[in-house]
């Protein structure tokens, strides 16, 4: 994806983590709307982790695939959109699942996109629904989490806090 990584604009400060060698890594995009709310999607209810959670738009690093690769990859799979820019890093973290698969490190990502906001192209095999997630409505992406679970939840708030005034990006 070569061509797709030269027309994505990353902000001078925005680290891309390098994985070493055996580790297991995904990424994770958080797409503001003009109207300043986050988009997530809920997962169905027979995927393996975190069956009928709301998540955010992202996936596993594939062998060879650099992380901005695989936002872009994830962005375009998921929602139909592309990606424009990588404004922030929200953080990265580590988290072991359910699913027997192992420790994976995990950087999450602010982005911009192109295409049409209102009408996201879902995997729909993969996915059931998708909202936009505002400071009122945030609480609903703590829906089938424990506490300690509150990864999406919590990004989509620490994203939200840079638009106090939902201007554009």
């Amino acid at each position: 994806m070569p061509d797709d990584q030269q027309r994505v604009a990353v902000a001078a400060d925005v680290e891309i983590p390098v994985p070493a060698d055996g580790e297991v890594w995904t990424v994770g995009a958080v797409v503001l709307h003009e109207d300043g709310k986050a988009f997530a999607q809920k997962r169905g209810p027979d995927r393996r982790l975190f069956p009928d959670c709301w998540d955010i738009v992202g996936g596993h690093v594939e062998p060879g695939e650099s992380l901005l690769d695989t936002l872009a990859r994830e962005v375009e799979e998921e929602t139909g959109w592309r990606l424009r820019s990588v404004r922030r890093l929200l953080g990265v973290t580590t988290w072991t699942g359910d699913d027997g698969g192992g420790t994976r490190h995990e950087a999450d990502y602010l982005v911009e996109v192109e295409g049409d906001l209102d009408n996201p192209a879902l995997e729909w095999s993969k996915h059931t629904a998708y909202d936009w997630f505002g400071r009122d409505t945030l609480h609903r992406l703590k829906e089938n989490r424990a506490p300690s679970e509150y990864l999406i939840h919590d990004l989509i708030a620490e994203a939200l806090r840079e638009r106090p005034d939902g201007a554009q990006l």
